[in-house]
């Protein structure tokens, strides 16, 4: 390979729907957030945080359901995308929250705490109608080594 073809694969301009990818799956995940927050201050939860992150990943939403916390994980998409939004809460994606949740109540010395996990979908339409909002409460229990009790 000759230093002119290694210079243009180097310098090649990164295309713009490769850019715009991302930016907009940030967009719409924080879009589903901003809505799921709405959706569960209406039922009467309070958020305690948003977007709670530490050394294994991120919690979209924690928030109190009267004296039960609740870890939320939300999830996004449109409405062409194949599938339900809550499929890709797979169990290694359960396993990390519970993970997570748990670094949350040993940090904030929570762990007599009652807690449960939740899911909401928003599914954004084609043609840009109002999303579809759907609560999954107590969506599946503490995945693997540090079970949580509740």
């Amino acid at each position: 390979m000759t230093l002119r073809e290694l210079f243009a694969i180097a310098w090649r301009p990164v295309t713009r729907t490769t850019s715009m990818r991302g930016w907009w799956r940030r967009w719409l995940g924080d879009e589903g957030e901003r809505l799921a927050k709405r959706h569960l201050r209406r039922l009467g939860y309070k958020i305690v945080a948003r977007q709670y992150r530490n050394q294994w990943g991120e919690i979209d939403l924690i928030a109190l359901d009267g004296d039960c916390l609740v870890f939320v994980e939300v999830k996004t998409r449109r409405a062409d995308v194949p599938g339900h939004p809550v499929e890709a809460v797979t169990p290694t994606k359960q396993a990390k929250l519970t993970r997570l949740a748990l670094g949350f109540l040993k940090k904030k010395k929570l762990l007599n705490h009652a807690s449960r996990f939740d899911v909401v979908t928003v599914v954004r339409p084609d043609g840009g109608g109002k999303p579809i909002v759907e609560h999954f409460r107590d969506a599946f229990p503490p995945v693997g080594r540090g079970q949580m009790y509740s």
